[in-house]
């Protein structure tokens, strides 16, 4: 999983360089994500946020001094917010397992930086004057039309992601030679009008 970071966050949990990772449409973008640290009312949040979708989901920054705590408490909060979104299956089949194999990077797409920080000021307000949690303003967050994409939202196009990358999991399985699955069997059936 790639985590590309802002200099100010990546200074807070003691990331000392930052690679440019190149971003590579051959990894599954739903393992590739962008984290800025922001302040309301003296507290500190993290923005996290999907590179290619821009989904995005917002986290105390409080606590985190250093890379192990905050890849922990990311994890955590990650992994809350898609249940309670119910992309649990999401989390627990492709995100989750990532979690010994992170990578740091900086931030490179400066269309990306710019609707993060668009989501940011959004935030901000949600957070501020509105008085939302954390899990209402990052639902609000992704129910936005943005720009950078063609005003679909966030949401509607991570589960675009998903969707993509999950369907061709199920052709993936093993076949053994000698096995036929009854998939197999219903096409051969119908294909040569065989009756049971």
């Amino acid at each position: 999983m790639i985590l590309r970071l802002t200099l100010k966050l990546a200074k807070k949990i003691r990331v000392l360089s930052l690679p440019d990772i190149p971003f590579d449409e051959n990894i599954n973008p739903l393992l590739d994500w962008n984290a800025n640290l922001f302040t309301v009312q003296h507290t500190q949040y993290v923005i996290l946020t999907n590179t290619s979708s821009l989904y995005s989901l917002i986290m105390y920054g409080k606590g985190i001094l250093d890379e192990r705590k905050f890849i922990r408490k990311l994890f955590t909060d990650m992994n809350v917010f898609m249940l309670m979104s119910k992309n649990e299956s999401l989390f627990n089949d492709v995100i989750g397992p990532e979690r010994r194999k992170i990578l740091f990077s900086m931030i490179s797409n400066k269309r990306v930086m710019e609707s993060m920080n668009d989501l940011v000021h959004l935030a901000k307000f949600h957070l501020g004057e509105d008085r939302q949690t954390l899990f209402g303003t990052s639902v609000l967050l992704n129910e936005t039309p943005m720009s950078y994409l063609n005003d679909s939202s966030p949401k509607e196009e991570f589960q675009k992601l998903y969707l993509t990358k999950k369907e061709p999991m199920k052709h993936l399985q093993k076949k053994n030679n000698n096995v036929i699955h009854i998939n197999d069997l219903r096409a051969m059936k119908k294909k040569f009008d065989i009756k049971s």
